[in-house]
């Protein structure tokens, strides 16, 4: 389907395809198998200049905002699930900097950020703060022009690999998720260390580590706006970038579905192909549609969000939610349509089956994606009356 894209985003488009077929694809099974992240994706991704999509032209960037976020992680996603978040957990780490930074910090980090120099990473999630993102237990108390940072972060995707990182922490602790504050934490300070490297089902090739701080300094002027904006913060950079983890669930099945159309043009049974028999074409059709849907509902969510719309949480938690069900239900076909093949590790649906399921859980259940939806129909039920 023709979306009318501009030439700059057939561009990226074409960038990320190249990449996630040349670099990507060779080393996506060892990725896959031995849970890294390869220093040479990383570089590639770098001198692509795929990390300046979405960094402000003003910042070094391209300027291409959520949609070209969301067209390279599809891209990408095709490819390798994994590699595709690593990428965009850059985007959502920025995403709160290009929000609510100051000038200063927008300089400072930004440019570093959009040439591959520095990554960053975003750190909400908790042992107690899940789909409860308001109930942070991670302590910054002030000490003359430092806060002095006590407690853990968890599931950071490019826990280890990025730079720099955004959390969440609490400030003021009796104000609850208005007590809360975000503060760009640098690598390699004095008592902020990587703990448990996670184990995963999927996107094995994103690293996802825990973030340990033990009375760790950080400058005063890492804060991000103000006291108390945290959840604010949190909540903002959310609604832009959950459509990135669409993009990405769509991708996924995009690249399944290739797959499966590959297959049943080529595996025979009963004397013919399988791809001649009625119940493959029917399956086939079905997924092929609702991957369509998904991608056409993307696209415009991300187009609404970069023209500066104010109400975007429930269309956002719809692209996130519906395209990953549809990640979910895509790959599981492509397993039934390659049969006991889909199920070994010899073939890549497999492992797509395995990446689509985090985008049901991650940037917020889609159960919380639920809740987001019918809140916000609600509110403007009354204000219809």
């Amino acid at each position: 389907m023709d979306y009318n894209l501009s030439e700059e985003e057939k561009m990226i488009k074409e960038v990320a395809r190249n990449l996630a077929e040349k670099k990507i694809k060779p080393l996506r099974e060892e990725m896959d198998r031995e849970s890294y992240f390869s220093p040479e994706i990383r570089e590639e991704l770098g001198k692509s200049d795929l990390l300046r999509v979405f960094i402000p032209e003003e910042f070094d960037g391209l300027g291409m905002g959520i949609m070209g976020m969301s067209l390279a992680t599809e891209e990408l996603s095709i490819v390798d699930g994994g590699s595709a978040i690593a990428y965009a957990a850059n985007g959502l780490g920025a995403t709160p900097l290009i929000l609510f930074g100051s000038e200063e910090q927008k300089k400072k980090f930004l440019p570093k950020i959009a040439s591959g120099e520095k990554w960053i990473a975003f750190a909400l999630t908790e042992p107690e703060a899940g789909s409860d993102a308001g109930n942070v237990k991670l302590r910054a108390n002030k000490d003359g022009d430092h806060y002095i940072l006590n407690g853990n972060k968890i599931f950071i995707t490019n826990g280890g690999e990025a730079d720099y990182y955004v959390v969440i922490v609490a400030t003021d602790p009796e104000k609850g998720s208005r007590g809360l504050s975000a503060i760009l934490a640098e690598k390699g300070t004095d008592g902020f260390s990587f703990g448990k490297e996670e184990d995963k089902m999927g996107i094995r090739a994103a690293p996802t580590r825990e973030l340990v701080f033990s009375d760790c300094r950080v400058p005063g002027e890492n804060l991000i706006s103000r006291e108390g904006m945290g959840f604010l913060i949190a909540m903002k950079t959310l609604d832009r970038t959950r459509v990135g983890v669409a993009a990405q669930a769509v991708g996924i099945a995009q690249g399944a579905l290739n797959e499966s159309v590959l297959y049943a043009n080529t595996r025979k049974q009963f004397g013919k192909k399988i791809g001649e028999f009625q119940a493959i074409q029917v399956k086939l059709g079905e997924m092929a549609t609702k991957v369509e849907a998904a991608r056409a509902l993307i696209y415009q969510v991300a187009r609404n969000i970069d023209s500066g719309a104010s109400k975007i949480s429930k269309i956002s938690s719809q692209a996130k939610l519906f395209a990953s069900d549809v990640a979910m239900e895509v790959t599981c076909e492509a397993v039934q349509i390659f049969g006991g093949y889909g199920y070994m590790k010899d073939y890549p649906v497999e492992k797509m089956m395995r990446d689509a399921k985090i985008t049901q859980i991650y940037e917020g259940t889609n159960e919380i994606q639920k809740l987001i939806i019918a809140r916000e129909l609600l509110k403007e039920g009354l204000r219809r009356k």
